[in-house]
């Protein structure tokens, strides 16, 4: 099918009310993507799987159980739908002879919801090394799309908080990425507090673990990288203020970058406010 250009470039409504039929109709067909929250939040769950997870690979019976399963949440909202239905399919297909190629077409697949699928199969996945989850997620880490990149870090950060130590060791090292959203997550996967998630209390009281990720993106060039490190050591700041100030006092000695200066600012905000 042929979307038109002016779909294709919509800038998406602000209220879902407001979402065309023609629009709320391809999303749930998976023919096209999501370009806002409000258009992530208004996808029904139940009538995108019927349209799509057939030519995925998904047979009746399991398409028949999951469905179930989402009418059975008692707050079905997009969030709980979608950590449902990841690890639904990781139990039923985990062992299936085509359980590697469900995971391509889901990660690979036009609609970015059911993208989203993917990152709870990928880190379910007991014979891949926490290393390895990276690895295989590192495209999606790195997808276009807000939206998979955020359910990305919320999908490993459980691991994550098990195996600090090595997982700052291992993302310290793609803090040289060329990417912005490769280094970004590096940062965002691991925020002390994070938004939507639950808190990495190691972190809250031991921020310096991170220092490794931290120390490389302080004069990072990238806006969308600076926020998120801003962001850490505000999290970090409602808990040991003094690290932080600290910090930021030996970063404005080592860099005069305004990308510094940016960063610093931002992570010093609810300092600033007492």
């Amino acid at each position: 099918m042929t979307i038109d250009q002016e779909i294709i470039d919509r800038k998406g409504a602000r209220k879902v009310m407001d979402i065309s039929n023609t629009v709320l109709t391809l999303l749930n067909k998976g023919e096209i993507e999501t370009v806002n929250l409000t258009e992530w939040l208004a996808i029904d769950h139940v009538e995108l799987i019927e349209n799509v997870f057939p030519d995925i690979g998904i047979s009746k019976e399991n398409i028949t159980l999951i469905k179930e399963r989402i009418i059975a949440l008692k707050k079905p909202t997009t969030m709980s739908i979608t950590k449902l239905v990841g690890p639904s399919l990781y139990e039923l297909y985990n062992n299936d002879k085509n359980y590697k190629l469900i995971i391509k077409k889901l990660s690979t697949h036009t609609s970015d919801a059911i993208r989203c699928y993917a990152p709870y199969l990928i880190s379910l996945d007991e014979r891949l090394t926490l290393q390895e989850k990276f690895n295989v997620s590192k495209s999606l880490i790195a997808d276009k799309h807000f939206g998979i990149r955020e359910i990305v870090w919320m999908a490993l950060r459980p691991q994550i908080a098990e195996n600090l130590n090595e997982s700052v060791s291992f993302l310290s090292t793609w803090t040289k990425d060329k990417d912005e959203n490769i280094r970004r997550f590096t940062t965002e996967a691991t925020r002390p507090r994070g938004v939507w998630c639950k808190h990495i209390e190691t972190l809250k009281e031991h921020p310096e673990i991170a220092l490794p990720i931290l120390e490389e993106l302080k004069a990072d060039t990238s806006k969308y990288v600076q926020d998120s490190v801003g962001n850490w050591l505000n999290d970090a700041s409602k808990t040991v203020p003094n690290f932080v100030i600290n910090l930021c006092n030996k970063w404005s000695l080592e860099s005069d970058k305004t990308a510094t200066k940016k960063i610093i600012k931002r992570a010093k905000r609810t300092i600033d406010k007492k």
